[in-house]
């Protein structure tokens, strides 16, 4: 009988039909910049990377928003961006555009398209011109001269915008980038606090999701409650009734305190936030809730090429396509005539012409010939795969914490978190269940399947209470949700004896080692992009932009600073070297139980002359003297005096 996987395996192109459509649903993703063009963020400063050069923060956000395009036309080239501006009297010189009706105040810079060069070539050429003349910014997007555009009509006109411009199936995100924090100080400023937060709620609604960046500098601190807490929309796990009493509550923003940081808190979050799975959670009989699943690690590659035919004067994009083939008629199959058939064993491969009638099979029985090969379809070999289960997850009891091993975490956990939308009261549920879980210290034992095409696994549902770090890193509230391993899937390690040094020995490794410890005992993977990766699409942008590549310039920062770590330990790490030069026990090796040790082969060229000169070859052993002709390219054939006679021949040419 062939093994599981190979009865079990479906090609690949077949394997990509049976997986769940929803995956795909929002593949492509969307970045409207909604940027503030008030006089405070025209308002110039000196650069602090530059001499005898000024900048504003409106520059530095249409910096950022220009540089989040270049990264995403390498590695998202599917997406779309567009930028709105809000406080200016420029206007849109067309109706006919996307945003047409966008509000007074406000106008489409860019509008919402998949992304290309030229594109992002007209904010390099603005930006090129700010930087030339510091006015040129307020010249080209004056601002406001007396009052500013209600919050309200900022938040209908990206809707509108993204309406006309966004595909319905992409993820939509709003990137709010803005200094003031009481954009209503007026006395009707109730009214305006209202309509913007329900403009905000039609925005969600469409699919949208608001991300602010607050800039707060000395001069002008970001107070939040002045208006901002009132309207943007809380997204953590506490139940609705505290929220509405709660007027602090806010989402996930960024008070930025140094614009230089801008960028960097952009590029972090300009990463999709893309469920993998929404699948139900079931706790008990007729208990059920909506989850949603994410991955919070997955690897980034490069992307895929595409394939073109070179038509003389033109170059055409191939697509590529699948066909199946009756190997005797030479003609195509239609696909869904296809069945899934096992590979027989090796006893099986002889058919024998039986014509006696199958013997009677029981109900739901399917009786196959002996020698014959059984075959399936699509939907037997999925329901093979899932064992018959749906997608979901079951609830099948608690453990204590400590229970759960380090070493039983063997994939890449899923962060789990609740979706209202599927089953009405799931995050109050979930929100309960969290609390209770990390208030006894339990972990969940549970049964997943989390894609159709899947098979179930045990997982640990482990939960997360929500923390901040130093670093201003919020962790969520949540589950972590963990495979956990099979029996199949454990192995023995391999337990090898060695001499152990001496505490002489392990005090000299531990002053240098002690001498280059990371900083803060951790290493942080979000400041360390993947050097290969990213020298790959440096490459692909400057050749995109038609700009010169300097392989001289790009920085490695996973390249660890040896002059630093020689001024720090390399005197230490030079005494260690010498005590274990010094150890007799370093230089002992513990034979391997059971294990034959081989002969020494090996023999110097010099003493084989010798002997040839002293006539006494013979003295030499079979293996050494064929060792000798084979690294001198000699045939290592015959008998020993063969051997002989042919290491005397090389000698004499010699």
């Amino acid at each position: 009988m062939p093994p599981y996987d190979d009865w079990n395996k479906i090609d690949d192109e077949e394997d990509e039909e049976l997986l769940d459509a929803s995956m795909y649903e929002t593949k492509r993703d969307v970045i409207l910049f909604c940027i503030d063009c008030s006089d405070s963020m025209l308002q110039l400063y000196d650069d602090p990377q530059y001499e005898d050069v000024q900048t504003c923060h409106l520059y530095t956000a249409l910096e950022a928003a220009m540089q989040i395009q270049k990264k995403k036309i390498i590695v998202g080239p599917n997406d779309s961006v567009g930028i709105l501006l809000f406080n200016t009297t420029r206007k849109s010189e067309t109706s006919r555009n996307q945003g047409s009706e966008i509000k007074k105040g406000t106008f489409v810079f860019q509008p919402i398209s998949p992304l290309s060069a030229p594109k992002v070539q007209e904010i390099i050429q603005l930006l090129d011109a700010a930087r030339e003349d510091p006015q040129e910014l307020r010249n080209t997007i004056p601002p406001l001269t007396s009052g500013r555009v209600p919050m309200g009509d900022v938040f209908t006109s990206c809707n509108w915008v993204l309406r006309d411009g966004a595909p319905k199936t992409a993820s939509k995100r709003v990137f709010l980038i803005t200094d003031e924090d009481n954009p209503h100080p007026s006395t009707g400023s109730r009214q305006l606090i209202t309509s913007a937060r329900t403009t905000l709620i039609d925005l969600t609604q469409a699919g949208a999701i608001v991300e602010p960046f607050f800039i707060s500098t000395e001069e002008k601190p970001f107070d939040v409650s002045k208006f901002y807490s009132s309207v943007l929309l809380p997204t953590n796990l506490g139940d609705e009734d505290e929220l509405q009493g709660d007027s602090s509550v806010l989402p996930e923003s960024i008070s930025i305190s140094r614009i230089e940081d801008l960028l960097s808190q952009m590029r972090f979050h300009e990463v999709p936030k893309r469920a993998q799975f929404s699948i139900p959670l079931q706790l008990a009989k007729d208990f059920t809730i909506g989850v949603k699943g994410y991955g919070l690690v997955t690897e980034q590659k490069k992307g895929a090429y595409k394939y073109f035919v070179d038509l003389g004067d033109r170059m055409e994009v191939a697509t590529v396509r699948t066909t199946y083939v009756d190997e005797d008629r030479q003609a195509e199959v239609d696909k869904s005539k296809i069945v899934y058939g096992a590979q027989l064993g090796a006893g099986a491969g002889v058919e024998e012409d039986n014509d006696t009638e199958d013997a009677g099979g029981g109900f739901g029985a399917r009786v196959v010939k002996a020698g014959h090969r059984p075959f399936y379809t699509a939907e037997e070999i999925r329901s093979f795969r899932t064992l018959g289960l749906e997608p979901g997850i079951k609830l099948l009891g608690f453990k204590d914490i400590s229970e759960l091993r380090f070493e039983d975490n063997v994939k890449h956990s899923q962060f789990i978190y609740p979706d209202e939308m599927t089953y009405s009261g799931s995050k109050r549920t979930f929100s309960a269940l969290l609390r209770k879980m990390i208030e006894k210290k339990k972990f969940a034992l549970a049964l997943a399947l989390t894609r159709r095409n899947a098979s179930p696994v045990f997982c640990a549902l482990c939960p997360q209470e929500e923390k901040v770090d130093e670093s201003g890193w919020t962790d969520p509230a949540g589950f972590h949700l963990i495979p956990l391993p099979f029996a199949d899937d454990i192995r023995a390690a391999p337990i090898e004896e060695a001499f152990q040094a001496s505490e002489e020995m392990k005090n000299s490794a531990r002053a240098w080692i002690d001498k280059l410890s990371v900083k803060n005992g951790s290493y942080p993977p979000d400041s360390y992009p993947n050097p290969a990766l990213a020298y790959h699409n440096a490459q692909l942008q400057a050749s995109a932009f038609r700009e010169e590549f300097d392989p001289d310039s790009f920085e490695d920062l996973t390249e660890p600073k040896v002059e630093m770590m020689h001024k720090r330990a390399g005197k230490l790490m030079k005494e260690w070297k010498e005590a274990i030069l010094n150890d007799s026990s370093a230089n002992l090796v513990v034979p391997a139980a059971g294990s034959k040790r081989k002969a020494d082969v090996s023999v110097d060229e010099a003493e084989i002359k010798s002997q040839y000169e002293s006539g006494t070859l013979a003295k030499l052993r079979v293996d050494q003297l064929k060792e000798f002709l084979k690294s001198k390219g000699q045939n290592v054939s015959g008998k020993k005096a063969d051997l002989i006679e042919r290491v005397g021949e090389w000698f004499d040419t010699q």
